[in-house]
């Protein structure tokens, strides 16, 4: 009897461990799918990589114009720097650039809509209009690259696009007079702000919002004359 015992006893622990054992197994298994699960998203991420390895310029050269050469690069956040060299000086002005979404959006739809890395299409219009200055555009996806140039275009999404850049441009240039009067031409202030006045009629800046607090400064900027702060303070209202 006592070994029929010693039998059963030592059943019932071997049953129960097997049971243990079997429930502990689908606990492993719903564990190693997360890890798999996990590690699904890398192609994705590769792809963002790739996407934001993507990068865009725009050239314009006028050896006679006041802005004579303007450089824009910018990845696809909009993150970029803006080169400008102005008439009769000889050291270039590089800024950061930041474009605003807005603007980005307008930007990021017609170089899609031009199809631009797989395209061949010359969008140098009939007629040559030299004067106006030379326009390039360029786009670059790892070892894809593409340059289109042209002073004049009939096509819509690359005329729009050089319009777009040289907002950015003038954009940027008030921004840096403006700073440098702050700073050591006051008197300069009244007439830049004529300026951006009429930039700003002629829908010809990137974003005027971007602008905005710049504005408030000078608003109350005491080192510029009085006219110049009005006349910020006019121009906040129009904006708004």
């Amino acid at each position: 009897m006592e070994i029929f015992s010693r039998l059963f006893v030592v059943l019932i622990v071997a049953s129960a461990a097997f049971s243990v054992a079997a429930q502990e197994s689908p606990s492993h298994k719903q564990n190693a799918r997360p890890e798999s699960h996990s590690s699904a998203p890398a192609p994705q991420s590769a792809t963002m990589l790739r996407g934001s390895a993507v990068r865009f310029s725009y050239e314009f050269t006028q050896p006679q114009f006041y802005l004579r050469h303007i450089v824009i690069e910018h990845d696809a956040a909009g993150h970029g720097k803006v080169t400008f060299e102005r008439l009769n000086e000889e050291v270039p002005i590089v800024e950061n650039l930041e474009i605003s979404p807005k603007a980005l959006g307008r930007i990021s739809a017609l170089w899609q809509g031009l199809r631009f890395l797989d395209s061949d299409t010359n969008y140098q219009s009939d007629k040559q209009f030299p004067h106006l200055g030379t326009m390039k555009l360029t786009m670059t996806d790892g070892e894809k690259k593409r340059t289109a140039e042209f002073n004049w275009s009939n096509v819509k999404e690359a005329a729009e696009l050089a319009k777009e850049y040289r907002r950015i441009a003038d954009q940027a240039n008030f921004v840096f007079d403006i700073s440098v009067a702050r700073e050591n031409q006051p008197l300069n202030a009244p007439k830049l702000m004529e300026s951006f006045e009429s930039l700003l009629k002629r829908n010809a800046l990137s974003d005027p919002q971007q602008v905005v607090p710049l504005l408030k400064e000078v608003s109350s900027d005491e080192r510029l004359p009085l006219i110049a702060r009005n006349h910020a303070l006019r121009l906040l209202a129009k904006i708004k």
